[in-house]
């Protein structure tokens, strides 16, 4: 028999070459928790940074872009419409005629043209943030970026002091459309600082060093740090609304100053006014967080693009990366889907309002006070209830979105009766209410559930993503929405139809998300990408 001690390698070579192997693996470990928890960044989030984060938010309000600018929009084409069953030019528009104008290529009903402009301006931020949205991830740029939108905007809202004559309808669209872009593009940027704000406030750090110590379970830290998102996600809603308030009753006394109701001349030069004193206000809040904010550091440029090509690249590699992730990738659908339903209901149910109470400044300004102040006390209320009863951002939001389905049966009973469907007062009233208790919870439950989803290394490469998903899916549903309602003899309430069953399908890819199955794909897939490199910081 051969003597096999010749072939044994000596016992010391595998002890080294276990010892390695455990070493190897330790390190791998390491590093997988410490990528998953954000590690140990040189940035600590402050109560002053915090609160400038927060006061911004009081500012980008949507005041300017979302509100009034929609209103006076929609108010100068009022003006500047006519009724479609005399001859054009001669009867003006009335609460009990229709309001058509001519419109790209054909004539349209006042609010068909609303909700098609929409879906313009949506689909023009789409191709915006496809081109720069990545710009948000690489180096220090994203402040940047959330300066310039919010300059803009700023500058917009003062452009409607020249533009209170429904002859100028036509500039009209041109600001609606870029105020739109601006606001909204102000707002997705701002709102890619959140996580980094929670994931860098120091309870969430220590927590992640407990983790590291293997004094806590990864679990325990990713829920804790959930919590923390939606407090920061909420706080800074219910802080919005408060300094809204404060804004919304300074405008009272404008419109009072101003005597807005005394004519429609006088109704129509104070839009513009709210509009450009709204901008004023939210560049004084802005201008702390832009000297404030902390540049923390994103990703390296991969090799092969620029700055001009990143943006295509990064959607095309965060699309791929999230088919990869099942969940995070029905999260994404029905992101796509209800993002759509919601965004168009509100823009509906606007041009039905602005209809309802004849475009009346100090009404709608009184209308937004309601609804301002039931978000504060709904997100607040949601925020409070989850932290209770310990309840997942998946439970919340699935809360939230019943309400939002509710909202779109409520327009839909509208289409074959005019006793409801917001064609009332009393119903504008309401739902203003019902709005804020109930529906605007969404916007900070559906933001956080993306960093939910998604890999922390690459949590603006997915913010980017859902972004660019949102706002395409944004002009998707005006776009049909105005068809219907020309194809329905211009029956505005139409469009709910449409509204309630895509809203219904889309719970179903949120029905089977599986925010545990999520987490650990993200964990599978942040230990691949760090074999790969693929996503090199700075």
């Amino acid at each position: 028999m051969a003597d096999c001690s010749k072939l044994e390698k000596p016992q010391s070579v595998v002890d080294d070459k276990a010892n390695a192997a455990q070493d190897i693996q330790s390190t791998k470990s390491s590093r997988s928790i410490q990528e998953q928890t954000g590690g140990d960044t040189q940035w600590t989030t402050t109560r002053v940074e915090l609160w400038a984060f927060y006061i911004y938010y009081i500012g980008n309000n949507g005041l300017s872009g979302f509100n009034f600018g929609p209103s006076q929009f929609q108010n100068l084409l009022y003006l500047a419409g006519y009724d479609p069953s005399q001859p054009a030019g001669t009867a003006p528009c009335s609460a009990d005629t229709d309001c058509v104008l001519p419109y790209l290529g054909r004539i349209r009903d006042v609010n068909s043209i609303v909700l098609l402009t929409n879906g313009i301006s949506f689909a023009l931020q789409a191709v915006v943030l496809l081109a720069i949205g990545a710009w948000a991830d690489y180096g220090t740029w994203r402040p940047n970026i959330t300066i310039f939108f919010t300059i803009l905007a700023v500058a917009v809202s003062f452009a409607w002091l020249g533009v209170d004559n429904p002859d100028q309808w036509r500039a009209g669209v041109a600001l609606y459309i870029l105020g739109l872009i601006a606001y909204q593009c102000a707002l997705t940027f701002w709102t890619a600082a959140f996580p980094g704000l929670a994931r860098d406030l120091p309870e969430v750090k220590e927590s992640a060093a407990e983790v590291t110590k293997g004094e806590k379970s990864l679990e325990s830290h990713s829920h804790f740090e959930s919590i923390q998102r939606n407090r920061i996600s909420n706080i800074s809603f219910a802080i919005c609304s408060a300094g809204e308030i404060v804004i919304l009753a300074i405008m009272v006394g404008i419109l009072k100053g101003v005597k807005s109701d005394v004519s429609t001349e006088n109704n129509t030069k104070a839009f513009s006014y709210l509009i450009a004193f709204s901008g004023g206000c939210w560049l004084l809040c802005a201008l702390p967080w832009f000297f404030l904010e902390k540049r923390r550091p994103g990703l390296t440029l991969p090799p092969g693009t620029s700055l001009l090509t990143v943006g295509f690249k990064q959607t095309y590699v965060a699309f791929r990366e999230c088919l990869r992730l099942k969940q995070t990738f029905l999260y994404l659908i029905f992101y796509f889907l209800m993002g759509d339903v919601l965004n168009t209901t509100v823009t509906v149910i606007g041009t039905l309002q602005n209809s309802v109470v004849a475009y009346s400044t100090l009404e709608l300004t009184l209308l937004l006070i309601v609804g301002i102040v039931t978000q504060g006390l709904g997100i607040y209320g949601f925020w409070l209830v989850q932290k209770r009863f310990a309840l997942s951002t998946k439970t919340m939001l699935s809360f939230n979105v019943f309400w939002i389905i509710i909202l779109t049966i409520w327009g839909l009973i509208g289409v074959h009766t005019n006793r409801f469907g917001f064609k009332h007062v009393w119903e504008i009233w309401l739902y203003q209410a019902f709005y804020g208790l109930m529906v605007c919870p969404w916007y900070a439950y559906s933001q956080t559930m993306i960093s939910e989803v998604s890999p922390l290394p690459q949590m603006f490469l997915f913010f980017a993503l859902f972004s660019v998903i949102g706002k395409t899916s944004a002009f998707i549903g005006p776009f049909v929405s105005s068809a219907i309602i020309t194809a329905s003899g211009n029956n505005d309430n139409m469009p709910f139809a449409f509204l309630f069953g895509l809203g219904v399908f889309s719970t179903i890819f949120l029905y089977f998300l599986d925010v545990k199955k999520s987490r650990k794909e993200c964990e599978e897939f942040v230990e691949a990408e760090a074999e790969r490199n693929a996503f090199p910081h700075t």
